[in-house]
């Protein structure tokens, strides 16, 4: 389905709950190296457990299209999902963010708090702008070699890669297929996200990461434990940055476990 928002046609899937519906439907927010096709393994199990499931495209990505002709500002990520939200009428929501859509899904809580029913952060360096943490980005991750590699090798773990090829190979497709040419991503966020803004989130967080994700190791996760009052932490074993694509029953099950808590 397409909606049509200022700027922007956003392709979006929006899935019923099958059993006894809950309340709260759970958005999804993709990463920078795909779309909403990757979503695979998650939209049949929480539609399952009873959650209506929106994904979409982000702009820039999959099958929304940014219009040449836009009269406006194309303004944030996190703009086009209040504007999404607002055309399918949900007031709240369960939002997961993983990766990059990390980063859209902190800013929209810090930006529109009472629109969140709770928040999911996977696998994600979270938009943090204070200076420490951004030199300790780049001691994780030294330009230019580290952006030079294979977008598989920075984003699936070794354990994935080696006993997987099949679903490396899918994973691959997906990711080359998410961005057409001289499409752009919107840039920037609505609010600047720092650990003492993300003191101020109320909304209750779950935090997962991989043991070998490459952007944001154990460690990493818990510098936002530690500064998100509400949240609760999970690592999830043997996989990388794509924990929803290498490890599903593990990060579908602890992000039901939380929403089921």
């Amino acid at each position: 389905m397409i909606a049509q928002l200022p700027g922007a046609r956003i392709w979006y899937e929006d899935i019923a709950a099958s059993g006894s519906p809950r309340n709260v439907p759970v958005v999804l927010v993709h990463a920078g190296s795909g779309s909403s096709r990757l979503w695979t393994f998650q939209l049949p199990a929480f539609t399952q457990s009873g959650y209506r499931c929106i994904a979409y495209d982000r702009r820039g990505h999959g099958r929304s299209v940014t219009e040449a002709q836009a009269v406006s500002p194309p303004g944030t990520a996190a703009d086009d999902l209040i504007a999404l939200m607002d055309k399918l009428r949900i007031e709240r929501c369960h939002l997961v963010g993983t990766a990059a859509g990390g980063i859209v899904a902190l800013d929209f809580a810090l930006s529109f708090p009472l629109r969140l029913a709770s928040l999911v952060i996977a696998n994600s360096i979270g938009g943090v702008q204070d200076e420490d943490y951004l030199a300790l980005q780049r001691r994780l991750r030294p330009s230019p070699q580290f952006e030079a590699l294979p977008a598989e090798i920075r984003e699936l773990g070794p354990v994935y890669r080696a006993a997987n090829p099949d679903g490396v190979r899918q994973w691959v497709e997906l990711e080359q297929a998410s961005r057409a040419p001289g499409t752009h991503t919107l840039p920037g966020t609505r609010s600047r996200i720092t650990f003492a803004s993300l003191e101020t989130l109320q909304a209750p967080t779950l935090l997962l990461t991989g043991d070998a994700d490459l952007y944001a190791p154990p460690p990493v996760m818990k510098l936002f434990k530690d500064r998100i009052k509400n949240s609760r932490s999970a690592v999830i074993p043997e996989c990388g940055h794509s924990a929803f694509w290498e490890q599903p029953e593990h990060f579908n099950k602890a992000i039901l476990d939380f929403l089921n808590r």
